[in-house]
């Protein structure tokens, strides 16, 4: 099994009032656009990690067998405690799992897909997608990196461990960056 662990417990900071989780992208909320992937993709499992407005986000997910919600209270304290939290429903049957951004709608249930098939091979600790000398979200890890994972504090997410795993990291060729595109501000929803 590999499983997504989707990041949701952000505060939006940006925005300035409004989660951008919430807010529409192209007649449907945003967070539906990454997750309606994951669902489409070969990953076994979704544990989705909300934090700030976890009640409002959780009622506009898309509904599926897949899904498993955590709650992140200590949310304020940046991205990892998210992965942490995550981390800690992750199945011993699980071979790896790959660490999902929500706000980004362009990543594909085939790009999800290559960093799976990627982890199944069990070649590499981390597999990662780029374009030319770009490195982006999402990540996928072996099962065996959850312990490196125990030391992160802050703001500090999976990139991270492509930089402390570098060569043992397989990165994976996509097409195009415009998948890497996160939404932070009101333009990036026109």
């Amino acid at each position: 099994m590999i499983t997504a662990i989707l990041l949701a417990a952000g505060q939006s900071k940006r925005l300035k009032g409004e989660n951008k989780l919430i807010k529409n992208f192209k007649n449907r909320p945003l967070i539906n656009h990454i997750l309606n992937s994951l669902i489409k993709s070969k990953v076994n499992k979704i544990i989705i990690v909300l934090g700030y407005q976890n009640k409002q986000l959780r009622r506009i997910i898309k509904k599926n067998n897949k899904n498993i919600f955590v709650i992140n209270k200590k949310f304020k304290l940046g991205i990892s405690t998210s992965i942490k939290s995550g981390l800690r429903k992750i199945s011993k049957k699980d071979k790896g799992f790959i660490i999902v951004q929500s706000d980004m709608p362009f990543i594909k249930s085939s790009d999800i897909n290559k960093i799976y098939d990627s982890i199944k091979k069990r070649q590499s600790l981390v597999h990662a997608l780029k374009f030319k000398s770009k490195v982006g979200n999402p990540i996928g890890f072996d099962i065996s990196v959850v312990k490196k994972f125990k030391k992160i504090k802050g703001d500090v997410g999976a990139k991270s461990m492509v930089k402390r795993l570098r060569k043992n990291t397989n990165f994976i060729k996509v097409s195009s960056n415009r998948i890497f595109k996160d939404f932070d501000l009101k333009k990036d929803f026109n």
